[in-house]
């Protein structure tokens, strides 16, 4: 076959931490990709992308400032090769405070029945309020027992994931500022994370924190890291199992799939991004009200079924139509 006859391909390269490439850039990808006429290349980010031969597109997550240098001179000498993401838009996910932002500004409803928001939160920044315990309570502001303690920063570093469930004043003394403080909300123990990939989305269920009775509430003290948690909520699954009492997940309902479209259509605007995934909860109490409690950039997508297929035909967009923009 001749040159002129042959399929047109593209090169799409990847600038990604070596964990994130491990678990993202799988063989299956990479020949799924291949098969579409897309070659996926890794990039050096030590050294100029100007100097690593034609790219029709980049994606990355990294976010030293070499790193962001060499991308902001790859945009100016080349602007019309799709960037997935700008690093600018990216950071807004880099703290807990500013990344719900982006939901509570989203002033317009999405659903006739359906209603979104996110948890009331508070951030303590003077760590004495958390050496006293909460200092009497004005460190949490309008919040009650239990809180969810996060880091403010969710840089995806080790700990930016040490999170903890903190039922009292006394459980406080462990956490560092700055912190933010989440309202504890029961949602049947059920995460809903919903994975977005362009105008791709998909919703998978996911186990999470079981609920907290009033009883449980009254006598719990101090506080709970979320990989004890998690470590509980497995066992008490498999004694479940073994005496027959059926917690499958399939019996849980999924939230409407074009409310749970619309708002990530509308994220997505808000956002500038292309790749990320958010964590919803449906309230126990009331349940058309669901939380956003959770915005991730560029997740761990090889645990999204199908994932192959839909991260071709989003690379085949973007060296196709040219555009990043959302």
């Amino acid at each position: 076959m001749s040159d002129s006859t042959q399929e047109k391909r593209y090169r799409v390269g990847y600038a990604l931490a070596s964990k994130k490439e491990h678990s993202f850039i799988q063989p299956s990808l990479i020949e799924h990709s291949r098969q579409r006429g897309i070659d996926l290349i890794k990039l050096d980010p030590t050294k100029p992308l100007l100097e690593q031969g034609k790219l029709d597109c980049v994606i990355h997550k990294l976010y030293d400032l070499d790193w962001k240098q060499n991308l902001h001179e790859f945009r100016e000498k080349c602007p019309n090769v799709p960037v997935v993401d700008s690093p600018e838009d990216i950071e807004k996910l880099h703290n807990r405070v500013s990344m719900l932002e982006v939901i509570t500004q989203l002033n317009f409803p999405v659903s006739e029945r359906e209603r979104f928001g996110v948890p009331k939160q508070v951030v303590v920044m003077d760590p004495t309020v958390l050496s006293c315990g909460g200092g009497g309570g004005e460190g949490l502001g309008e919040l009650e027992f239990p809180v969810i303690a996060k880091p403010l920063d969710a840089d995806g570093s080790a700990t930016s994931h040490k999170m903890f469930l903190i039922y009292d004043q006394e459980g406080m003394k462990i956490l560092k500022a700055p912190i933010v403080l989440q309202e504890f909300v029961n949602h049947g123990g059920v995460i809903f994370k919903v994975y977005v990939v362009g105008g791709y989305v998909k919703c998978v269920k996911r186990r999470s924190l079981p609920d907290i009775s009033e009883e449980k509430i009254g006598t719990s003290k101090g506080s709970l890291p979320f990989s004890q948690i998690s470590n509980l909520t497995a066992t008490q699954e498999e004694k479940n199992k073994e005496y027959g009492e059926d917690r499958s997940l399939e019996k849980v309902e999924m939230p409407p799939s074009r409310f749970l479209e619309e708002l990530a259509k509308a994220m997505r605007r808000s956002m500038g991004l292309n790749l990320f995934n958010f964590d919803v909860i449906r309230d126990a109490r009331d349940a058309d009200r669901y939380l956003i409690i959770d915005i991730n950039y560029f997740p761990g997508y090889a645990k999204m079924p199908c994932y192959e297929p839909v991260l071709t035909d989003f690379f085949w967009d973007m060296v196709t139509t040219k555009k990043s923009h959302v």
